[in-house]
């Protein structure tokens, strides 16, 4: 178990470091990603009383470990060995999307408004950011409960459209810093490679793109994981405009798939339930733990503490050029 955590973690505690651009992609899912290794090592365990499991987001701390963030509130600190610290946040969140800032504190989206709220490293409540009142749940907005705010790098995706938009298109919320607080910034248009996909996780690129997660699931079939690049520049500002269909004026940000995870060797994994591709699962979580000409790249996939589904851990490779 150790083995396989560490050879994740090591992509993580060398956050700063560069990945190979020149090794074989002999684990390749597509042109574009390979994937290296996956570990089931944390799923259905405990720590400190605490399940580590229904992981839905994951962030590189400043010191090069990682954070990961369950939707029941919880904030686990993992190392090479497994979970060494857990905070349970405040309040009744639905916590789905989390960023650690330059200062250290926690950003933390909840799907129940929805929300993002800023915490210190100890779970203290800093401040919570504003949210358009489009996007908040019905009825206070034209939001769906339980489809709202899921990947969070400084900005926030909504899960699936909103109410009055074109199934498919979702809205991406960004927010800009005033003296030391966030105000609302632009907000973008992003459209899924199909309407029955949600956007589960989006991070930043060094070059100011943003890799988009983009998951469904069909009973009886499995999940549908792709993974794609956006860019928002010279696409629409959003944020002032109500209802995005039938507006032939709006540019959404253009994008290109990368990769479906379907396409990648299973290298051995299995399913507890029918997927496409045993290595699949509900994939939600996701960050950039490094870069060069190639990106560095770990997901986690949320069981939902369901005996029929896997807390995993996946580690790839991913070339934006």
């Amino acid at each position: 178990m150790r083995t396989v955590l560490a050879a994740l973690a090591a992509a993580t505690l060398a956050a700063t470091g560069t990945a190979n651009a020149n090794a074989p992609h002999v684990k390749a899912c597509s042109a574009s990603a390979a994937i290296d290794s996956f570990s089931d090592a944390l799923d259905k365990t405990t720590y400190d009383g605490t399940y580590v499991g229904n992981l839905s987001a994951l962030a590189v701390d400043r010191d090069g470990k990682l954070a990961a963030l369950s939707d029941r509130s919880t904030l686990f600190r993992l190392d090479a060995q497994g979970p060494a610290g857990a905070v349970t946040l405040p309040g009744d969140l639905d916590s789905e999307g989390l960023a650690i800032d330059r200062d250290g504190t926690r950003l933390v989206t909840s799907e129940t408004e929805p929300s993002v709220r800023r915490y210190s490293r100890e779970g203290r409540l800093l401040e919570q950011l504003p949210v358009p009142d489009a996007l908040k749940v019905t009825p206070a907005g034209r939001a769906t409960a339980n489809q709202t705010f899921e990947g969070l790098t400084l900005l926030a995706s909504m899960e699936y459209a909103l109410t009055g938009d074109t199934p498919g298109t979702v809205r991406f919320q960004t927010w800009t810093r005033d003296h030391g607080h966030f105000r609302l910034g632009a907000q973008y248009a992003y459209r899924t490679d199909d309407p029955a996909l949600g956007v589960p996780e989006v991070q930043a690129t060094p070059d100011g793109r943003l890799l988009v997660l983009e998951r469904g699931f069909e009973a009886g079939v499995g999940n549908t994981v792709h993974l794609s690049l956006a860019d928002p520049r010279h696409a629409t500002d959003t944020s002032r405009i109500e209802h995005l269909t039938g507006q032939p004026g709006v540019r959404p940000m253009s994008k290109r798939r990368l990769a479906d995870l379907a396409d990648c060797p299973t290298l051995g994994a299995t399913a507890r339930q029918p997927q496409p591709n045993p290595l699949l699962d509900n994939i939600e979580g996701m960050t950039v733990t490094g870069h060069q000409q190639t990106l560095k790249v770990l997901l986690v996939s949320d069981d939902n503490q369901n005996p029929a589904q896997t807390t995993r851990l996946y580690r790839l490779r991913v070339r934006l050029n």
